[in-house]
């Protein structure tokens, strides 16, 4: 009889617990903000087909330039391997590729910055005029993840990425004349535009530099400590201008300008918010000085400050009007 009333006495207590949670779900980690931009990348890239489909010929490209200038192991394998950038290319639907045509070398702004369909307007203005275009997204740009973005040399091999650009495309498309190739780039594009021309004077035939970071130096001294600290991370420069300021003064444009070579359009705007007129005044006071030929035009308070004409205004389209003529009169679209 014991032997029956425990049992039942214990399965009843038992019975009366109650049961055990459930185990709880760990909720997945959110996204980083590399894979979020990654995410955006892949959106926007679709939008371009949207936006240019009709007028161009879209291909997205890779190309090998050089290695890390900081690898973080330079003993790890891979670590001396050529870097691979990604670039768009954009040819008019309406090209006779039977003949020969020029190039242009779209270098994109930002110092970590990509080229996005927000430049949709200029691409349709230059499928127009009979352009093939190639716009990389050189080492430092963002929507391909952490170590591309921390790959950035502002100043350095960046300038190499976008030269790279150059020599695929002319390497890839026999009808490409290398005797007519331009680059053109606003802001830190622009800055780059003048690193290309200086340390190539015989690679480009024209360029357009519009409000061109000139002086990094001069810059970093109105910009704010965020800004600063970009250029001071350990795998950037390093250095603050204070403690390296020769490293900067090598990166800058200004530093160059005996070397030009190359027919130049610049442009700035005297109420830019990001790129001060005094720097790029600077960078014409140097060129001046070392008896340089150039086109410089000083815009007073245009409307849309370091943007202005990039923007779907009267003025900016007249603006870029003026720069289509200055680089149709040598490339001859």
């Amino acid at each position: 009889m014991r032997s029956v009333v425990l049992p039942l006495f214990f399965a009843a207590i038992l019975q009366a617990q109650p049961a055990a949670p459930a185990p709880t779900a760990v909720p997945p980690a959110p996204p980083s903000a590399a894979q979020l931009e990654q995410v955006q990348k892949s959106v926007d890239d679709l939008l371009w087909y949207h936006a240019v489909g009709d007028v161009a010929d879209i291909d997205i490209v890779r190309y090998t330039s050089l290695p890390l200038a900081k690898p973080r192991n330079p003993n790890e394998p891979g670590a001396k391997n050529p870097i691979v950038v990604t670039a768009y290319t954009f040819t008019p639907k309406k090209l006779d590729r039977a003949k020969q045509h020029p190039l242009l070398v779209f270098v994109h702004d930002g110092v970590h910055g990509d080229f996005r369909s927000r430049h949709a307007h200029i691409i349709r203005e230059l499928m127009d005029r009979g352009y093939t275009v190639i716009a990389p997204d050189y080492r430092g740009s963002t929507g391909y993840g952490r170590s591309y973005y921390e790959a950035i040399d502002y100043g350095g091999r960046e300038t190499d990425d976008v030269y790279a650009a150059r020599a695929w495309m002319l390497e890839a498309y026999s009808w490409l004349d290398p005797q007519r190739v331009g680059i053109i780039g606003w802001s830190h594009g622009g800055m780059i535009t003048l690193m290309n021309i200086f340390q190539h004077p015989d690679a480009y035939a024209v360029a357009y530099a519009g409000v061109p970071v000139s002086d990094l130096v001069q810059r970093l001294g109105y910009s704010t400590e965020a800004y600063r600290q970009l250029f001071s991370a350990p795998y950037h420069i390093g250095k603050t201008v204070r403690d390296d300021i020769a490293e900067y003064r090598k990166r800058s444009p200004v530093s160059h300008v005996a070397k030009l070579a190359t027919p130049l359009m610049i442009h700035t705007n005297t109420n830019d918010e990001d790129v001060n007129v005094l720097e790029v005044e600077h960078l014409v006071e140097a060129l001046t000085a070392a008896g340089k030929k150039f086109e410089f035009k000083k815009y007073e308070d245009a409307p849309g400050g370091h943007s202005f004409n990039r923007l779907d205004t009267k003025l900016a389209r007249d603006s870029r009007l003026e720069i289509y003529q200055f680089l149709g009169k040598v490339l001859k679209p």
